[in-house]
């Protein structure tokens, strides 16, 4: 695997980009006066400095100012690395801009984009000043009080409280600046077809070609290659099969396909080409793999897995929802496989695609959602669908994310019992998000409250290991669970939902707090005064969820304390409370609802003897 994960767009990579991070001017404009002032032609207000992707709220932003500012401005000179020529285009990306932002180059607006977790790109060619200083403003908006915008986790309040987080205004994700040939890859998605041997590539050009164009593909690994094919595109858009034969053979696949313990990734090249001549290259990479549910089971590659997953807010206590430095991704995924967790469901937050990266690379799952709104109206559908469409199309190509989870516990549709507008929504989402992407199971409102899900995700705080085996004890009492006795005050389905062996998984248990501190408002679901007591808790729990052969996997809350939430297994800064290694003994047990499991331990061990 030769692809760069530390690239801002790790699936469509050119070789040359310009890294726009670092100081940039800023200013807070509290009473909405900047565009009439015309900031974004005058640098007179820009006084401060901010260290971009840092959000203003935090400390490595160099402002730290914790308390909201619903508009805030950014402004940065730069001379570009290299200048566009003739049928070329400077493109200006950015990662995600939260919420609601409008971004001039050199005075001339560019455009807006909103939707705060979310990339965007402007063409600002025609705005090039050549052979000198290049200006770039950017103004952000972000209301704290608006109920209607997806925010997930962070708060409306001036201070953190209960289960929520400073907020995350403006720039939280790199921004660059990149020149590509008038006609070029704009984007790339890949879809493996593991029992027809097969690829599906889809490509979208910057403008119609005229006349048509070759596309080239070219998949290897290592030094092998695996497939190439030559495709022509007389429009836009364009998606084709390419055929890998090595993959039918059944006795060699094993070798190709990704899995948490084997993360195998083709290497991918994508060249434009006409008469024989280059236009455009970029290289990506692709996961053969496939994922399902069937008979109760979550499946990989065709096979049952028990999930292990682990809550991971990726929140730091230096930049809040950016990462403290590109290493800092890679490392959170490293701690969850160091654990013995098998994925992540990120929660609340679309994280930074470099994270997504790692997790193809190191093994890791991933469950993505979607930060809710708070207010239910069509606007809040309006603004979390639109954004949700950005997310899939963003992440659909990770081999990595297995499961799509647009609601979580009914935050946004809080009445959707009893409203059926409320219900249609998540019901709505659950489909679209299939129209988009039928490879992956998708859970309408992960925690309760299921319209239409492949998986029925339940949260279950339990105290300990006892009851969730009384709760869950046979086909029987899981019925219950799913009827009339939920674990939580909310029903776990609503309506008639179509029931087609959906897995049922825990994806939320645990929350434990180790000696929380007199004083914090929110300690966690359980509290224990040693680190022998989180440990027993914690095997108490995990034990009675693998000895279960009705339940199909768990979730642990959570990877680390994160604000006033501590109920981490480790703390904010990555320090692990219980040891690593015992962690990951209790979880990698075998479960009763797999016996493959441990089948495949017993020969693991006579290999080792």
């Amino acid at each position: 695997m030769t692809q760069d994960a530390g690239h801002p767009r790790p699936l469509l990579v050119r070789p040359h980009w310009q890294d726009l991070c670092g100081e940039w001017g800023y200013a807070t404009d509290d009473h909405d006066r900047g565009l009439a002032e015309g900031r974004h032609r005058d640098a007179g207000a820009f006084t401060r400095a901010i260290t971009v992707p840092y959000p203003p709220e935090s400390e490595l932003s160099g402002v730290h100012e914790p308390e909201p500012h619903p508009i805030v401005w950014y402004r940065r000179t730069l001379r570009l690395e290299r200048e566009p020529g003739p049928d070329e285009r400077l493109l200006l990306h950015f990662g995600a801009v939260d919420y609601r932002a409008r971004v001039w180059f050199n005075g001339e607006y560019a455009g807006e984009h909103e939707g705060g977790h979310t990339p965007f790109t402007f063409d600002v060619t025609e705005a090039v000043v050549p052979g000198g200083e290049q200006v770039v403003v950017v103004r952000a908006q972000d209301e704290c009080d608006d109920a209607t915008q997806p925010r997930g986790k962070q708060d409306w309040r001036g201070e953190p409280h209960d289960i929520w987080y400073h907020r995350t205004t403006g720039i939280w994700q790199p921004v660059w600046a990149e020149v590509v040939p008038a006609l070029h890859v704009r984007e790339l998605h890949w879809t493996p077809d593991v029992p027809g041997a097969a690829v599906a590539v889809e490509v979208e050009l910057s403008q119609r070609p005229d006349p048509a164009v070759d596309v080239h593909v070219v998949l290897t690994l290592g030094d092998e290659v695996l497939a190439e094919q030559t495709c022509r595109a007389d429009r836009r858009d364009g998606r084709w099969v390419i055929a890998v034969p090595a993959a039918r053979h059944q006795m060699e696949l094993s070798g190709l396909l990704w899995t948490p313990e084997r993360p195998t990734l083709l290497d991918a090249r994508v060249e434009l080409r006409r008469d024989g001549v280059l236009i455009d290259a970029v290289t990506s990479y692709v996961g053969l793999r496939s994922v399902g549910v069937r008979d109760g089971r979550f499946l990989l590659n065709g096979r049952p897995r028990f999930l292990r997953l682990v809550l991971a807010q990726n929140y730091w206590p230096g930049s809040h929802l950016a990462a403290p430095a590109p290493g800092a991704l890679r490392r959170e995924a490293e701690l969850a496989k160091e654990l013995g967790f098998d994925g992540v469901r990120v929660h609340q937050k679309v994280e930074d695609p470099r994270f997504l990266a790692w997790c193809d690379r190191l093994g890791l799952l991933v469950w993505s959602e979607m930060p809710s709104a708070y207010e239910y109206s069509p606007r809040a559908v309006e603004r979390l669908t639109r954004e949700w469409l950005e997310v899939v199309a963003r992440d659909r190509s990770h081999p990595c994310v297995v499961t799509w989870v647009p609601f979580n516990e009914s935050w946004g549709v809080w009445h959707a019992a009893d409203v059926p507008e409320q219900r249609h929504a998540t019901a709505a989402l659950y489909h679209l998000t299939k129209a988009l992407d039928g490879t992956r199971p998708v859970i309408s409102n992960d925690g309760w409250e299921h319209t239409e899900s492949d998986i029925w995700g339940l949260h279950d705080y339990a105290p300990t290991g006892e009851s969730i085996r009384e709760r869950y004890a046979g086909p029987e009492a899981l019925a219950r669970i799913l009827g009339d006795r939920p674990p939580a005050r909310r029903v776990a389905l609503l309506g008639d939902p179509v029931r087609r062996g959906q897995p049922v998984v825990l994806s939320e248990i645990g929350g434990t707090s180790l000696r929380p501190a007199p004083d914090e408002a929110w300690h966690g679901y359980g509290t224990v005064g040693s680190t022998e007591e989180l440990t027993e808790g914690f095997r108490q729990l995990v034990d009675a969820v693998l000895d279960n052969p009705e339940l199909a996997g768990l979730c642990w809350t959570q990877l680390t304390d994160t604000e006033q939430e501590r109920n981490g297994l480790l703390t904010e800064d990555r320090e692990p409370k219980v040891p690593a290694e015992t962690i990951r003994r209790i979880l990698t047990r075998p479960a009763r609802s797999v016996p493959a499991e441990a089948i495949d331990a017993a020969r693991r061990a006579a290999r080792d003897r």
